[in-house]
């Protein structure tokens, strides 16, 4: 299970499964509570209009001994309607109107009009008329205020029922006050729903304040929402199937190309065969970027290694001239003491001492080896190199700037002037020079000769290693061929580069440019 969910379209489509199933739960939960508080509004308003209805025939109507009962109501089933005194008492409600909540009134039996209560029964007072439970009705009118607490107006004034009394807010006589709003449920004829509650206050034709009590059902809400809701509950499903089925087809398909790329390279690591490619694909994005960087790896690697091969196989050549001419002399003086060649002997041991050490110092290189950072004059080590050389067959001319300084290993490039001074003498005819001066933000070593020069084609392939040209093919003469090649890594690796040409006197020119130690180099 682990490694079926462990490949990147797997987590493509699992990422995007989940993103979306996060963005659609939320914006399902906001639609759902949209849609509901929208409903809800809706369904305020229509028992807004039903109470103010109401309260428009209160306030211009005086109640006689009757009192509310000739009063023409909404279908309760549609909007139940009660409307109370301020001392919560029920005046007047819908005839199949059994219960009630959310108001503050439970009891919903009317009793007679202020007018007609000088003749009510013996016993009957002004805390409890007609069935109607004085605790409750206290209680329920304190639950509707608590409920409506933010919305409402302060429906309790001076129990006097008389005029405005002493609250500032009461309406006039004859006018409609403020509307709040709260949600309970009703019983009518026998059936209990929820329903949105508006209570408008009123002051009647005698001046008494009343509160009419009208709802609206809040059934076609329910309704709404829980369909939205069962909807979204089998659609979410579906939907994430889908994203995730086509994420998933998408992903395989952009990722198509770089399984080819992996099976290509694991083809080339088991043959070993470095000339083969990856297939690129004919699209311009990161894939195909991708190709074309690891074909463009796989040349630069099938390069290095056939320079590695041709090096070893170079060297085992080169190394073997000198140890089998060493051999044959000392077999020869261990067989005829008198015809051994002791200088011959010595210059071949001479010989494979270079070789070694020039092949140690081209490993190193390879290796990464990193110069030092030391600082020195470069005009100085040319005048200190040159005066060492006492064996030189052509004398060397100077011509240096003093105050150039250099840096990096002072031994290496010490080595890349020797190399090219070897260079010099073995072929120049009457005239070495060089020279060490400031150009174009360089610090230069040049070294020229008058000889032969070398060719324009060949001044590139001169620097490659065990490379010798035509006229210096003899190992006597011409050396084994690394002297130009180590010159000119050491060049780079101090961030410089060497190159060839032709001197003023017609001969080879090879020309140093290092940074100077100063960091003026462009």
């Amino acid at each position: 299970m682990r490694r079926r969910f462990a490949s990147v379209r797997a987590k493509a489509s699992l990422g995007a499964t989940a993103v979306v199933a996060v963005a659609l739960l939320a914006a399902g939960i906001a639609v759902l509570l949209s849609l509901r508080s929208n409903l809800t509004d809706r369904a305020g308003r229509e028992a807004d209009a039903a109470a103010r209805e109401v309260a428009l025939a209160i306030a211009s109507r005086v109640p006689g001994r009757t009192g509310y009962a000739g009063l023409a109501l909404p279908d309760e089933e549609d909007h139940p309607v009660q409307v109370v005194d301020e001392s919560g008492r029920v005046l007047a409600a819908g005839k199949d109107l059994e219960r009630i909540s959310g108001t503050g009134q439970a009891a919903v039996t009317p009793v007679r009009s202020p007018a007609a209560r000088g003749s009510a029964e013996p016993g009957a007072s002004g805390d409890g008329v007609d069935g109607v439970d004085d605790s409750n009705a206290s209680d329920s009118d304190d639950d509707s205020n608590d409920s409506n607490d933010s919305n409402d107006s302060d429906h309790t004034g001076d129990t006097g029922g008389r005029g405005r009394g002493g609250d500032d807010d009461a309406p006039a006589v004859g006018e409609i006050g403020r509307t709040s709003y709260a949600t309970g449920s009703a019983t009518v004829d026998g059936t209990t729903e929820d329903y949105r509650f508006a209570t408008v206050e009123v002051t009647d034709g005698t001046g008494a304040r009343v509160l009419v009590h009208a709802g609206a059902s809040l059934a076609a809400r329910q309704s709404a929402v829980g369909t939205a809701a069962v909807a979204m509950l089998v659609g979410l499903p579906v939907l994430l199937l889908v994203v995730g089925g086509v994420t998933w087809l998408v992903t395989r398909r952009a990722l198509r190309p770089v399984e080819g790329i992996r099976r290509e390279m694991a083809a080339i690591t088991r043959s070993e065969d470095l000339s083969r490619r990856v297939p690129e694909p004919g699209t311009h994005d990161e894939v195909a970027r991708l190709a074309r960087t690891t074909n463009e790896t796989l040349t630069a690697l099938e390069a290095a290694v056939e320079r590695q091969r041709r090096f070893v196989a170079d060297a085992s050549h080169e190394l073997r001239s000198p140890i089998a001419s060493l051999r044959t002399q000392l077999e020869v003086g261990e067989a005829h003491p008198e015809l051994l060649d002791v200088p011959g002997a010595v210059a071949d041991t001479v010989r494979l001492q270079r070789l070694a050490a020039d092949l140690l110092l081209l490993a190193r290189l390879d290796a990464g080896e990193t110069p030092g950072r030391a600082r020195f004059d470069l005009g100085a080590l040319v005048r200190e190199e040159v005066s060492q050389r006492t064996t030189d067959r052509i004398p060397v001319s100077l011509d240096l700037s003093a105050g150039l300084e250099v840096t990096g290993s002072r031994g290496q490039v010490a080595r890349v002037l020797g190399n090219l001074l070897d260079n010099a003498q073995r072929h120049a005819a009457a005239s070495v020079t060089v020279s060490v001066r400031r150009e174009d933000g360089w610090t230069v070593l040049a070294v020229g000769d008058d000889g032969a020069g070398v060719p324009e084609a060949e001044r590139e392939r001169v620097f490659e290693r065990f490379v010798r040209l035509d006229d210096a093919r003899s190992r006597d003469d011409g050396g084994a061929g690394l002297g130009l090649a180590i010159a000119r890594d050491v060049a780079r690796r101090h961030g410089g580069a060497l190159t060839a040409g032709r001197s003023p006197a017609g001969g080879a020119l090879f020309v140093l440019r290092l940074p100077p130690a100063d960091g003026g180099a462009c």
